[in-house]
């Protein structure tokens, strides 16, 4: 299973030292921000391929932020793959990531090119996933709650201690709720709806995908994520629907980037190259995981939310991922939200 130390992934595989090429080409230490399913099958592919040892850590991307913060004057880790963008451009802003132009870059759609530039090239795109609302509807029919289809639902008194999110200061999904919040209302009546929701919260988790699993197991009625997330659940069999909210909703460009000073820089621009692949980028595919590749050349699953059948906020990035914007306000959430009673 993917761990918390700092231990090669040819250790943890069964069998995998096997299948690994004998000419032994380096290690790379990656935190890993995406599901542990992908890490574990990221990481098994990419040292196939090139004898390169992964040590990998499966963290949060809010935990992975604050770890290359603090581990700035020596780092440990030489790649960050995966989570929400947000995080990633305000480590880049604060000289935290290096600059790389992967070759790979030509392949990739639009969105993940502009992604780069933004950044000045020191975090790459690598794929789209919309914000959205999971309900379990057997807990729903139960309870006799309506289904929600927008963000004002989610207020309903009936679903008190019934909704689950992420905790904004660790997980990058609920930064980009916490963001959407204010972009779609404005920052005064964006923390107005986040108070009133804050009654209906049964607890804020660490991980992002936590609201989705607790509401796929009937633990709780709603959980917020990523649609693709939820839908992982749904085509595993968990009684789980699906919405884009009517108001409109923001989205994620989930993000690699490379870690300043790491100790394997040639092996962190292998790895990223790898990321920016059509090969990586097919796990999603077959995992069932239904967010939307960067390069143009890999697999789309037919199950993968229709962008063009959602109302999508134009959703800046760039400004939500700047390191004034986003301390800002995780702190104004931490002290006027998540601090009140419930």
């Amino acid at each position: 299973m993917v761990t918390s130390r700092f231990a090669p992934v040819g250790a943890l595989f069964a069998g995998l030292a096997l299948t690994a090429p004998a000419f032994a080409q380096g290690q790379v230490t990656v935190y890993c921000s995406i599901l542990e399913e992908q890490c574990r099958e990221g990481a098994a592919m990419f040292e196939k391929a090139t004898g390169i040892k992964v040590a990998m850590v499966r963290k949060s991307t809010g935990e992975v932020y604050a770890q290359v913060k603090a581990e700035a004057a020596n780092p440990r880790g030489d790649v960050w793959w995966g989570g929400p963008g947000e995080p990633h451009l305000q480590a880049a802003d604060e000289g935290l990531l290096d600059e790389y132009k992967s070759p790979k870059l030509p392949e990739l759609h639009d969105w993940a090119q502009r992604h780069a530039e933004q950044s000045k090239f020191r975090t790459n795109g690598i794929y789209l996933g919309a914000l959205g609302v999971g309900y379990n509807t057997e807990v729903l029919k139960k309870k006799g709650i309506a289904a929600p289809k927008c963000w004002a639902d989610l207020l309903d008194p009936k679903l008190r201690d019934e909704v689950q999110i992420a905790d904004p200061s660790s997980s990058g999904t609920a930064y980009v709720f916490l963001a959407t919040t204010v972009q779609r209302l404005g920052e005064e009546k964006g923390f107005e709806y986040l108070k009133s929701l804050h009654k209906n919260i049964s607890q804020y988790t660490k991980s992002g995908i936590a609201p989705v699993k607790a509401a796929a197991l009937g633990e709780t009625a709603v959980g917020i994520a990523f649609i693709h997330d939820m839908l992982t659940q749904k085509l595993q069999g968990a009684p789980i629907e699906t919405v884009a909210p009517c108001e409109g909703t923001g989205y994620e460009t989930g993000s690699v980037s490379i870690i300043k000073g790491g100790k394997n820089p040639e092996a962190a621009r292998k790895f990223v190259d790898f990321t920016l692949s059509p090969d990586a980028q097919n796990i999603n595919a077959k995992l069932k995981i239904n967010s939307i590749p960067s390069n143009k050349n890999s697999l789309l699953s037919p199950d993968a939310p229709k962008f063009a059948e959602m109302k999508l906020i134009d959703y800046d990035t760039p400004r939500w991922g700047s390191p004034a914007e986003r301390s800002r306000l995780l702190k104004k959430f931490d002290t006027e939200v998540k601090a009140l009673p419930r």
